[in-house]
């Protein structure tokens, strides 16, 4: 005699988990499809040869084999080509796992009711916004409180940001420089006086520094004088290798030390790993096709303003637009015209599109469709 049992209707998942929005990457299309994709900020242009020819001698054998855990021959390489020791250096499956660890490592979780008393209620990550999403999204899977602090007009850094970060408690502050969405870069000055005045670990994520003029790793060379400073690098955007992921993590070497307690296992594969130590001993390529990015960033930046957009000075390799008309019309009409760009519903950016700088072709289609769309013609 069979028995019917009530479905289970409880939850499985922790309750945060259950409140939890997941982040949403820019759209990508379909297979097939043929699309001018400026809506995620990859490197128009193909990675150096040496990184295919690295692909090509990776053997079956190297594949049958668990990866070198700590990827020591990448280490040694991204040591070298910043001036710093092996032990000041951590690879990551991507920027965003380097994210993922230093919130698990530095960032306390909210107290239960087991824990009451033994953890601070404050002891989280702090940022500024409108800035990249996932941070939010990070913190909230590992339960941390956050605190976010609304940048300035021009989406510059408050004077008493670290102030406000040592009120709050916060353990853990991430600073995107260049900033993202904006592509503003703030001054090494500026990053250094918030690292020394903050009382937790900065991470600043140059995710784009490789478009920039300048990069921060002065701040983790012994005359700095700071210890907790920690630099969030990526290989998908200066050096074309966003399917890669693949990303690395500089900084003090205690810091690196805590982080690679909590790394997984062997949390970057043989191949990903060969392929990062050829990118990053043939900086020069990367370097010439971030500085042909850089002048395309130039050129649509000046037609985008002819054409009536307000378009912010960019550090990065894509530029944050306010269009004549309504934004989210603009994306929809682009978009139906096979151009993707991204368009952010949120506070401080509904009036604008990010749009990536892409090849001169692409980037003369945006502009060719963007002058369709406002009945104007750029001049110059």
């Amino acid at each position: 005699m069979s028995q019917t049992h009530d479905m289970h209707t409880m939850p499985y998942e922790r309750p945060n988990i259950q409140r939890l929005a997941p982040y949403l990457p820019g759209e990508q299309p379909r297979p097939g499809d043929r699309v001018i994709k400026l809506n995620t900020n990859e490197n128009p242009y193909p990675p150096a040869p040496a990184v295919l020819d690295a692909i090509h001698r990776v053997d079956a054998e190297q594949l049958r084999l668990y990866p070198q855990p700590q990827a020591r021959a990448f280490r040694q390489a991204a040591a070298k080509v910043h001036n710093l020791d092996e032990n000041q250096v951590i690879a990551t499956n991507g920027g965003d796992e380097l994210l993922r660890l230093a919130i698990t490592v530095f960032c306390q979780p909210r107290p239960t009711p087991a824990t009451a008393g033994e953890i601070s209620d404050s002891a989280g990550l702090g940022y500024a916004v409108p800035s990249y999403s996932l941070y939010e999204t990070l913190a909230q899977i590992h339960d941390t409180p956050i605190t976010t602090i609304p940048l300035g007009h021009a989406f510059t850094l408050p004077d008493d940001f670290a102030r406000q970060l040592n009120a709050a408690g916060c353990r853990l502050a991430v600073i995107v420089n260049p900033h993202a969405p904006s592509g503003r870069l703030e001054p090494l000055e500026t990053l250094r006086a918030v690292a020394k005045t903050f009382r937790g670990v900065l991470l600043i994520d140059e995710a784009y520094v490789d478009f920039a003029q300048h990069d921060a790793v002065s701040l983790l060379h012994p005359e700095a004088g700071l210890d907790n400073v920690l630099l969030l690098r990526s290989l998908s955007k200066g050096y074309s290798l966003a399917g890669l992921r693949f990303g690395y993590g500089i900084g003090h070497r205690d810091l690196i030390a805590a982080l690679d307690k909590a790394r997984d296992s062997y949390n970057t594969d043989a191949l990903a790993q060969a392929v990062a130590v050829a990118a990053i001993q043939h900086r020069r390529h990367a370097a010439q096709s971030c500085q042909r990015v850089i002048a395309e960033r130039e050129r649509v930046s000046h037609a985008l303003n002819t054409l009536g957009c307000r378009v912010l000075p960019s550090q990065s390799n894509f530029l944050l637009v306010t269009p004549p008309a309504d934004a989210s019309s603009v994306y929809q009409s682009l978009k139906r015209r096979s151009i993707l760009v991204r368009y952010f519903d949120q506070d401080r950016l509904r009036d604008k599109l990010r749009i990536t700088i892409g090849t001169p072709a692409q980037n003369n289609a945006l502009i060719s469709t963007l002058t369709e769309l406002t009945n104007t013609r750029p001049c110059g």
